[in-house]
């Protein structure tokens, strides 16, 4: 599964808070952004892969589950993010 969002987030929400949410979900997430000439993609349960993105207010992003809970895990990224 995937979609396109565009980032809101707060100045209260942090990538360790992110990371963290999807724990309990079993499903692999990843998030693509693309910068200038190339694409980034990470697992967002890799917090050194979510420090590269240095996502920020504004960015489009995709974000791409795959597993038993990748519709549950999908929502969660986006509501948090969004």
């Amino acid at each position: 599964m995937q979609k396109e969002i565009q980032i809101h987030i707060s100045e209260n929400q942090t990538i360790t808070e992110l990371s963290q949410l999807l724990t309990p979900y079993n499903a692999e997430v990843y998030l693509e952004k693309k910068d200038d000439s190339h694409v980034i993609e990470v697992n967002l349960k890799s917090f050194l892969g979510l420090i590269t993105m240095r996502l920020q207010n504004g960015d489009n992003v995709i974000i791409r589950t795959e597993g038993t809970d990748a519709q549950e895990s999908l929502k969660a990224v986006s509501d948090y993010l969004t």
